[in-house]
């Protein structure tokens, strides 16, 4: 009997393959339901954080609670596809002290608007029920967190429901601990060849600084008042130790001032101190705090900034009288740049910025807006957009506008 006519047809290999894939396809599914969702391929593996614990994270994570929100800025050049995916809930302080990164980002992804917003463990209100609650595979502290999250035992408490906390640091020792930071975040979402990727592209931008000042026997190293976020109060005059901006300044062949009053990263300096020590150059550090200080004496910088705002006020800032006789401001070099810089992998754009107003004449051929615009199509979600750095003279200084 032929098979056209016959009652008893063989199915086709298409059709097995097509019952062989549905099958396939509902144990994949079977086991998404009973592993809660996490992906197949997840793993325990044994990690350790900036502050040298071995915690046990199962990785790729899918579920992540920041706990400051300018972690994002570090996320979203490991995981720049969907930089939101994985976060449950985050600090607000993005919103607060880093609103035009903010607005950038709720522009581009809608639903963060909705993210539940957490307190601030270095504060001592996080709240450690909404937490657990959100059920995250991790929750990143920051390393100033340690000492509170000791105190309220919260490590111990997440850990006995199974939640891991794991230390990053980008502010309080970021030359120490920017490049495990990004190597451990790049290791728990799965990204470790775009975290060496990000890590290589940071040190070949450092070392086209120090690279160069190595060579030079005599070189001159100008004394550097890095003025923190001046204006946000009243208070004169904070700084940075030898880490930080301060350890910037050091990389782009400048002298510290701060380093040399202060042993700890942050600190005050009086203004008498200043006035005797009379710096060379004077950078603030400069960022859109209009929800923490409206109406503020700040410079605001950040993506998008008003620079002719900007340096309106940074020339009334030079009139202080911590700053008014001292070199830097009657030789013009007076110069402000976007704050985050000291809370994010970014730095090396920092340094590139302040080596050429350091050295403007050994560094002429040095370009960080080019750096950051690279940065940006290389690595982050949103497009570049000018507004994070300002000076008053030009970049060596003697500029009228200081005078």
């Amino acid at each position: 009997m032929s098979a056209r006519g016959g009652s008893h047809r063989r199915p086709s290999i298409d059709a097995c393959g097509r019952a062989l894939a549905a099958l396939l396809c509902r144990l994949v599914l079977a086991l998404l339901v009973i592993t809660g969702g996490a992906p197949a391929w997840a793993e325990s593996v044994a990690v350790t954080d900036v502050l040298g614990r071995v915690v046990t994270v199962t990785v790729p994570v899918q579920r992540v609670i920041l706990g400051e929100g300018r972690q994002i800025h570090a996320i979203a050049a490991l995981d720049r596809d969907a930089p939101f995916r994985r976060i449950v809930g985050w600090r607000d302080d993005l919103q607060k002290a880093d609103p035009d990164s903010y607005r950038g980002y709720v522009g581009r992804y809608p639903a963060i608007a909705a993210l539940p917003a957490l307190g601030a463990m270095s504060e001592g209100n996080l709240d450690i029920e909404t937490v657990i609650a959100l059920k995250p595979d991790v929750l990143f502290l920051n390393v100033e967190a340690e000492i509170a999250s000791a105190e309220t035992k919260l490590v111990e408490k997440l850990a006995s429901v199974g939640i891991p906390v794991v230390y990053v640091d980008f502010r309080h020792a970021p030359f120490v601990n920017t490049e495990p930071s990004l190597r451990l975040m790049g290791r728990l979402f799965g990204r470790s060849e775009v975290a060496e990727e990000l890590i290589a592209f940071r040190a070949r931008e450092i070392a086209r600084v120090t690279d160069r000042l190595a060579g030079l026997a005599d070189l001159k190293r100008p004394l550097v008042m890095v003025d923190r976020i001046p204006g946000y109060s009243d208070d004169c005059c904070m700084t940075f130790g030898p880490e930080n901006f301060g350890r910037m300044v050091e990389i782009a062949g400048g002298r510290n001032l701060g380093s040399l009053v202060l042993p700890g990263t942050f600190g005050t300096a009086n203004p008498e101190t200043i006035i005797a020590m009379n710096p060379d150059v004077v950078i603030a550090t400069g960022g859109n705090w209009g929800a923490l200080a409206p109406g503020g004496a700040w410079v605001g910088l950040g993506p998008g900034a008003d620079l002719t705002e900007a340096k309106r006020k940074l020339a009334n800032l030079a009139k202080r009288p911590a700053f008014a006789h001292t070199a830097a401001v009657t030789s013009g070099r007076v110069h402000a740049i976007w704050h985050q810089f000291y809370n994010n992998p970014y730095q090396f754009v920092a340094i590139q910025r302040i080596a050429r107003w350091l050295h403007p004449e050994l560094f002429a051929d040095l370009d960080p807006e080019a750096t950051l615009r690279e940065l940006h199509e290389r690595f982050l979600p949103l497009p570049y957009q000018p507004g994070y750095w300002v000076e008053l003279g030009g970049e060596g200084g003697a500029g009228p506008a200081a005078r």
